[in-house]
């Protein structure tokens, strides 16, 4: 009993710890498929980067299944969610051809913080180019 109560401080701020960094890996992975799946549909077309509303939807279909994605129904804003999408041609695209550039910056909600590791609240953001297919 001795031993419990002097040592579940430290098993309680380990538990912490590894579910703070479980949900910010479980959200880097979940931005990084729906800046994929956004600019796969960006690429679609010559004029479906500029289609916001439709790659918000995607974004947001994407995200469904993070804590403070549940009510969001814009991309920008006061939203966790924000995108910008832009055309690429010449020499500002990979390989010289037409490409789409598309930025999703998400915003994780408040966790609780441990002092010189986590600070409780993230700003991440996913850069992608995407050849575009026509």
């Amino acid at each position: 009993m001795v031993e419990l109560a002097l040592l579940s401080p430290w098993i309680i701020f380990l538990f912490i710890g590894v579910l703070d960094w479980g949900f910010y890996a479980h959200a880097v992975i979940t931005l990084e498929n729906a800046t994929r799946a956004a600019a796969v549909y960006a690429s679609g077309s010559s004029q479906a980067f500029t289609e916001t509303g439709n790659l918000c939807t995607i974004l947001l279909n994407e995200m469904a299944s993070l804590s403070n994605m549940q009510s969001v129904t814009t991309c920008g804003g006061t939203s966790p969610v924000s995108l910008s999408s832009i055309q690429l041609t010449g020499s500002d695209s990979p390989d010289g051809n037409t490409a789409v550039k598309m930025s999703v910056t998400y915003t994780t909600p408040q966790m609780i913080p441990i002092p010189g590791l986590l600070a409780g609240k993230f700003t991440l953001t996913r850069t992608l180019k995407m050849r575009a297919t026509s």
